[in-house]
């Protein structure tokens, strides 16, 4: 059994290709390939915090996953990451663990921003003017930074609660091809952006409906409990096509949740990532459309990175 630290783990991610192994990932599980077990959880009040514990496996596959990650949002004051966490790779053949990765949470900021990725290259308008980040956080620079490859546009609007997050932000990210303008006002990105990744623990929405302009696309990350919420729920039902990377788990969790309690959209309207990777008749069919991806994050996410830095130790 080998343990694996943050620092190597790091090291090991550039020889990866993590957006083609995430994509590989949501393929398996829309095709009806995956085990994955409802979601464990705990959530906190005081101070607000969750933690998530996310397992499963793809059949005739050689191993199986554990993930616990975490999320504490007012670690910033302690000087902390807000994210921690550790994933276990186990053989499917005797259980027998192979692996411990010490990721302290970062293979899933980065199985996350790779999934984004992955929805760009099938959902994002042709032609993208301006791209907007809600939230100032590590998901909302990994978020930008993945999109490179699959959007060619260098102007982004960024949105935080605080001027001073917002600069930092902005410091962080200058050693990218970005021109990064940042703003506490959501209508500056939602009337100038054609294509916004909201990235926030936020219980109530960021955006609301009748803000959200025709052929714009939304990629939703943050919204991973019953009670988080980025988006107005109305929006899902304005969208010509909403996008899920599991139909089962949004039906407990995400943006879909709060719209289908609503019963603003029915299961029905709900499409899969890995069927609309499969089908170009599922894919974005005009820059006029509104659409809408809603990602809860899936343990088969967990299970190809986990792979995929195994892969490169053994």
């Amino acid at each position: 059994m080998k343990i694996v630290t943050l620092k190597e783990i790091k090291e090991i991610l550039g020889k990866i290709d993590s957006i083609k192994e995430i994509e590989k990932g949501f393929v398996e599980y829309s095709n009806g390939n995956v085990v994955v077990p409802p979601v464990g959880e705990m959530i906190f009040k005081d101070p607000p915090g969750d933690v998530h514990i996310k397992y499963g496996y793809i059949k005739e596959d050689r191993f199986f996953v554990v993930k616990i990650a975490s999320g504490f949002y007012e670690n910033i004051n302690f000087g902390l990451p807000n994210n921690s966490g550790l994933m276990l790779l186990f053989t499917q053949k005797t259980g027998e663990l192979l692996c411990i990765l010490l990721d302290e949470g970062h293979l899933t900021n980065i199985r996350t921003a790779a999934a984004g990725a992955v929805v760009a290259c099938y959902l994002a308008p042709k032609k993208v003017n301006r791209i907007g980040i809600f939230g100032t956080g590590v998901q909302g620079k990994l978020q930008l930074e993945y999109l490179k490859s699959f959007v060619k546009c260098n102007e982004v609007i960024v949105w935080g609660r605080s001027q001073q997050r917002l600069d930092l932000y902005k410091e962080e990210m200058k050693t990218f091809d970005f021109n990064i303008e940042t703003t506490l006002n959501a209508e500056d990105v939602t009337s100038t952006c054609n294509f916004i990744v909201t990235c926030t623990p936020s219980t109530s929405p960021l955006i609301n409906s009748d803000q959200v302009m025709k052929g714009t696309h939304i990629t939703a990350v943050g919204s991973d409990t019953p009670e988080k919420q980025e988006l107005d729920a109305k929006i899902l039902q304005k969208a010509d096509r909403v996008v899920v990377d599991s139909i089962s788990q949004v039906l407990s969790r995400g943006e879909s949740f709060h719209a289908l309690e609503m019963g603003l959209i029915t299961e029905e309207d709900l499409i899969e990532l890995g069927n609309v990777i499969q089908n170009k008749k599922l894919q974005r069919a005009s820059d006029d459309e509104i659409t809408v991806a809603d990602l809860t994050g899936v343990a088969v996410q967990d299970l190809q990175i986990a792979k995929a830095v195994w892969g490169k130790i053994c």
